[in-house]
């Protein structure tokens, strides 16, 4: 028999809703210039290609809501299962300007995937949550210019440091293992030894490892 020709489900991408709460601030200006609804997909699109295949990705989320307003800080997400509310501070985006669409893409793709990742029932380590972001937002190819792989005491500090751990177990364990180490955590509580069960070694054992890499180069 010839091979199967079954046509995968295309992603589920939720609608969209901006709202802008300062049409006058500079910062409103600057995300108006910059922005397309097509960035909004393409970090949809990105959570999904780091985290998820067509047969696994989650088709909950039915709306994200965009609200561009002035506060200290950068950005943040909440919400139920099926609506996200993404919050992009109009004052950060002023202070970027220089990289405006860049940034503005890749804070996008790291709030999205909050909206999408799965997170042991909500007793996965914070810096683990933040640094699934910031590791699809890496591979993405957003990542900040001041961003740079570096250790420390903990694996799990959060953000670029632990996304550039994440990226290091990615390309020694193969394509897709971030992707099994979320999986672990759709309908379990959080145990370290997920990492063993996907690479083989503790969590402790590949940051030791990682550190002696960055040593190394």
């Amino acid at each position: 028999m010839p091979p199967s020709s079954a046509v995968l489900p295309s992603w589920h991408i939720p609608n969209f809703v901006l709202r802008v709460d300062d049409l006058n601030h500079k910062g409103a200006t600057i995300f108006l210039n910059n922005f397309h609804r097509d960035l909004l997909e393409s970090a949809v699109e990105a959570s999904y290609t780091w985290l998820y295949t067509p047969l696994t990705a989650p088709t909950h989320v039915n709306k994200i809501t965009l609200v561009l307003r002035p506060f200290d800080g950068v950005a943040f997400t909440f919400g139920s299962d099926t609506d996200k509310e993404i919050h992009l501070s109009l004052d950060y985006l002023v202070s970027s300007v220089s990289r405006a669409r860049d940034e503005i893409l890749g804070v996008l793709i790291h709030e999205v995937v909050h909206c999408y990742q799965y997170n042991a029932k909500d007793t996965c380590p914070a810096g683990f949550i933040e640094g699934i972001a910031d590791f699809v937002r890496l591979r993405a190819g957003y990542a900040p210019p001041h961003w740079r792989a570096s250790g420390g005491d903990k694996w799990d500090a959060g953000y670029d440091i632990t996304a550039y751990f994440l990226d290091w177990i990615e390309r020694r364990c193969g394509t897709g293992t971030v992707r099994k180490l979320n999986a672990y955590m759709k309908d379990s509580t959080y145990d370290a030894r997920i990492f063993v069960a996907v690479t083989g070694d503790p969590v402790d054992s590949l940051w030791g490892s990682y550190r002696e890499h960055l040593e190394g180069r």
